[in-house]
């Protein structure tokens, strides 16, 4: 019996170790493997974590009750071993994922290195059970231990790979960079922003497509490393024009990418209060954001100082954007939006079911109608900037009508599809507080229909979270006909803030995963055509 007991025991350490290994690497992949992202991570999944300190303790505790022939003791400790084993490793069964998970050559060096750290540990258990007397009893221990710590294995692999890492990475810069020397005509174009920025780019893509050969920066490849693979694996020497989305979460995240790439044109759609958790304030965000036009500016100087006409290294901005404009840094930045003063500037916008139809003015007087198929005042002013970038850069405004007309829909924001007498409004990707906001007010565009909003809230906004997500609450309460919460997370807060704004209890729903409420919104029965806004989808480390 004893021998059997050991058995089940060594069996489940070895299946949470090969089950455990493959999720808690997807998780640091999810977290771009910065340990800030999954400690996060690690502090949000408590009952995992306790089942781990629970099977340690069990480990523990059972042959020191043997040890003391205090059998009754030894039994139940056993038993607890075993359940908490069994129950620890019956948690990373796989479950299918929201973005799955990427064996990359970055993965396989990390098993590597999980391989060469568990025979370490074996080695030393069994030198240990050998020269000691209480060898076995160490043994124990030493496993006891890895259990309970089990979800830091994954940190020390990463962390002990990261020379390894760092050197790998250089070498790939190195190469993108020799790319970009050898291509000495690209010009190159940097977009960031709190939000906009993929949108923009999208939409300036397709616009600069009329004159240009264009490469851009595919899907959310934003990250140093995606802007260098990027490069290395799309760039041809046909290319006129490479469009270069730059995310950040970190200070100075943008000023990484753009000693790699350097800009010569910079668009800044957008500042706001996103990734407050990692930011920590907003002056960071704004230093980080700025580092763009940062860069646009050196290089303009290192090339004669001020802009001379020759429609080279200019500076876009987002006019409306409150706080750009409150931390306006340059005075030769062209601005765009649809309020007053901006240099290039929407009017007469006109939303219809076919879509949306407005009129742009440029810095010279030239005036332009344009018809999209995109609804929402969030696209007017991207498209806006999308136009001015392209208009600076020698297009044609006539000319540029027919590629506004065919833009499409950035996927996952606020992309439209319908089905049947359901309208889905797909702002899945990202939500923030201004996202949000603009979220509903497209929603709000639909007047005749019962608007429905299903939402996880909004995370990464550090200590100000509950707050901006009750506020959120409160806003939801003023457009909706229905609310579906999903998760725990911050469903109290945007529920709090919906009640307290007046809105009908039995309208608000709480559901643990996003099929219930996926299945839930299909099912009210709303008598009329219905629009339902999925805002943000919490990626899987966040769940």
């Amino acid at each position: 019996m004893y021998i059997f007991t050991i058995l089940i025991k060594i069996i489940g350490i070895i299946a949470i170790t090969i089950l455990g290994l493959w999720y808690y690497t997807h998780m640091l992949q999810l977290s771009s493997y910065q340990f800030q992202g999954y400690f996060r991570f690690l502090g949000s999944i408590q009952s995992k974590l306790g089942l781990h300190v629970g099977a340690a303790f069990s480990l523990v505790l059972a042959p020191f009750f043997l040890a003391n022939e205090m059998w009754v003791l030894y039994v139940v400790f056993d038993i607890l071993a075993i359940v908490f084993i069994v129950l620890t490793s019956l948690l990373y069964i796989p479950k299918p994922a929201k973005k799955k998970f990427v064996v990359t050559d970055r993965v396989k060096r990390l098993f590597v290195t999980y391989g060469i750290l568990l025979a370490i540990l074996l080695c030393v258990s069994v030198l240990v059970n050998k020269s000691s007397k209480y060898g076995s009893v160490i043994c124990v221990v030493i496993w006891a231990v890895y259990v309970c710590l089990f979800p830091l294995f994954t940190a020390l692999a990463n962390l002990i790979n990261l020379p390894i890492e760092k050197r790998i990475n250089k070498y790939f810069i190195d190469d993108a960079k020799r790319m970009l020397r050898e291509h000495p005509g690209l010009r190159i174009i940097g977009i960031t922003g709190s939000y906009g920025k993929t949108s923009v780019k999208y939409y300036l893509t397709t616009l600069l497509s009329e004159g240009f050969s264009v490469l851009m920066t595919p899907e959310s490849y934003n990250t140093p490393m995606g802007i260098v693979r990027t490069i290395r694996e799309h760039l041809k020497p046909t290319h006129q024009i490479f469009v270069c989305e730059m995310g950040a979460r970190h200070l100075h995240d943008i000023k990484e990418i753009t000693d790699i790439v350097h800009p010569d044109d910079g668009i800044l759609t957008s500042i706001g209060y996103q990734h407050l958790e990692t930011f920590h304030s907003l002056d960071n965000i704004i230093s980080t954001k700025y580092e763009l036009l940062d860069a646009v500016d050196e290089k303009l100087k290192a090339e004669g100082g001020k802009n001379d006409g020759t429609e080279k290294h200019l500076k876009f901005v987002n006019g409306d954007n409150e706080i750009i404009k409150s931390h306006m840094k340059y005075s030769d930045a062209i601005t765009y939006g649809i309020s007053d003063g901006n240099d290039y500037q929407a009017k007469d916008i006109k939303v219809t079911s076919a879509g949306t139809t407005f009129t742009v003015t440029s810095p010279k007087g030239e005036t332009a109608e344009y018809t999209t198929r995109l609804v929402g005042r969030h696209n007017v002013e991207n498209i806006v900037g999308a136009i001015a970038a392209a208009n600076s850069f020698g297009i044609p405004m006539s000319k540029l009508k027919m590629a506004v007309r065919r833009l499409q829909p950035v996927p996952h924001r606020l992309e439209l599809n319908k089905h049947g007498n359901v309208s889905i409004l797909d702002d899945a990707y990202n939500s923030n507080p201004n996202g949000a906001k603009v979220a509903l007010e497209t929603l709000a565009l639909f007047e005749d229909s019962v608007k429905i909003l299903v939402t996880p809230g909004m995370v990464e906004l550090g200590a100000k979270e509950d707050e901006y997500n009750k506020e959120f609450g409160k806003q939801a309460a003023a457009v909706c006909d229905y609310i579906i919460l999903v998760g725990d997370k911050n469903s109290a807060s945007i529920k709090a803030g919906a009640e307290e704004a007046g809105f009908d209890p039995e309208r608000l729903f709480v559901k643990h995963t996003l099929n219930e409420a996926t299945a839930l919104m299909y099912e009210i029965d709303a008598g009329r055509e219905k629009v339902i806004l999925l805002e943000n989808d919490l990626p899987d480390n966040y769940s």
